[in-house]
């Protein structure tokens, strides 16, 4: 019987330190520290070509947006989230279309409302995509896209939709010649 008491005793000890530890320990206030560095993040993001893409108008993350010159273009978009770890991986893949295929505009689209965090990602992977900040899910919404990430999605260049993939590209090979393959379609 004593045994028992003090097993209890402990174990009562032993919840209420955790519980303890998870009060106190769990502190989510932001530091001046994190609050800087999640403004860097974001600051330190490339300018973005436009703001709106097939009718739906979204914030830069983190750079300015700008009027694109010369002609409208087709635009692939890529639509991710920083806690995506498909989306982690194919990110790279569209910096690099972007840069071999200079005559399409690539853009990400970050569908989550933690800028900083999407900034963070872009940053720690070297990736120089300029990006739009979605807060609302507005561009999935307007284009009643699936509820997933990464999507791509291909706009003529009179804004309307051209084509919806909803998958994670796990090469280059693969996202050009599904990219090539939507945009000589029509």
């Amino acid at each position: 019987m004593r045994k028992t008491i003090v097993v209890s005793a402990l174990v009562f000890v032993a919840v209420f330190a955790a519980l303890i530890s998870m009060i106190v320990g769990n502190n989510n206030e932001p530091t001046p520290e994190n609050l800087q560095e999640e403004t860097q993040n974001v600051a330190s993001r490339p300018d973005c070509e436009v703001s709106t893409i097939a009718g739906v108008q979204l914030d830069c993350l983190g750079g300015k947006a700008h009027m694109p010159d010369g002609n409208p273009k087709i635009t692939v978009v890529n639509v991710w989230a920083w806690w995506c770890e498909p989306c982690r991986a194919e990110l790279p893949l569209f910096d690099t279309l972007a840069q071999r295929h200079p005559e399409l505009r690539v853009i990400g689209v970050h569908a989550d409302t933690n800028a900083a965090n999407g900034a963070a990602l872009l940053n720690d992977l070297g990736v120089s995509l300029p990006s739009l900040q979605d807060n609302h899910n507005a561009f999935a919404g307007t284009l009643a896209l699936p509820n997933v990430v990464p999507i791509t999605v291909i706009v003529n260049a009179d804004g309307s939709k051209e084509a919806v993939v909803p998958r994670a590209f796990s090469t280059y090979e693969e996202l050009e010649t599904a990219v090539i393959a939507k945009v000589h379609k029509g």
